[in-house]
């Protein structure tokens, strides 16, 4: 994207936003760039709603993920242009109405892809029970009605599920190695993730909040 040109058609990944949405995006995207045509991770430096999430640096870690990105390789990209930040953002899109079983199966999925990724910080396709359990207690940390004690407890709960789901499902001689993605499909089973992974992009004075 040129600096002052339009931003490009609509891409096939974001298929229900509408030209006045995208228009909005690249805006916002200009304003994170400071008018250049890429983004580096120090440009998430100047957001307020970043500065005190307790998981900022995971947040910020999943934008330039290239899993996340749709691309072939693994590792993290140094800098995104205007389409990589459209593909970050695809994976809030809001729910059609017009979507059929399958379609939701695949948009809860990708929602739950981008989730996992940011759990598996080691790119190495699982997350141990310690990094799930840290992941829990690192976003309790955030909440100020919440004393530690009592978000280390909750997150220990949050652990010995997971292993109930995970680790039971194992045979006796089998090495329990982390939580794979089909594991992750299963801890997360029942939950509305469809309507509680939000973005606040389109506000221009604010950032992503993942919860």
């Amino acid at each position: 994207v040129s600096q002052g040109a339009h931003p490009p058609p609509l891409l096939f990944c974001l298929p229900t936003v509408t030209s006045e949405q995208i228009e909005h995006l690249h805006r916002r995207f200009k304003q994170l760039s400071r008018d250049q045509l890429t983004i580096r991770k120090e440009n998430f430096d100047s957001i307020p709603d970043l500065e005190f999430n307790p998981i900022r640096g995971k947040i910020v870690h999943a934008f330039f993920d290239k899993r996340n990105l749709r691309q072939e390789s693994d590792g993290l990209a140094d800098e995104i242009n205007f389409e990589d930040f459209l593909t970050i953002m695809s994976y809030f899109r809001p729910i059609e109405m017009n979507m059929d079983e399958e379609q939701l199966d695949r948009f809860r999925k990708e929602k739950l892809k981008f989730l996992f990724h940011m759990y598996d910080s080691d790119h190495d396709g699982k997350i141990t029970l310690q990094e799930y359990r840290n992941v829990v207690e690192e976003l309790l940390s955030g909440n100020p009605h919440l004393e530690k004690d009592s978000a280390r407890s909750i997150a220990d709960g949050a652990m010995m599920e997971a292993a109930s789901i995970c680790v039971g499902q194992m045979g006796p001689d089998q090495v329990y190695e982390g939580i794979t993605f089909e594991d992750f499909l299963k801890m997360w089973q029942g939950i509305d993730i469809e309507t509680k992974m939000h973005v606040r992009f389109l506000n221009m004075e604010t950032i992503a909040h993942c919860y």
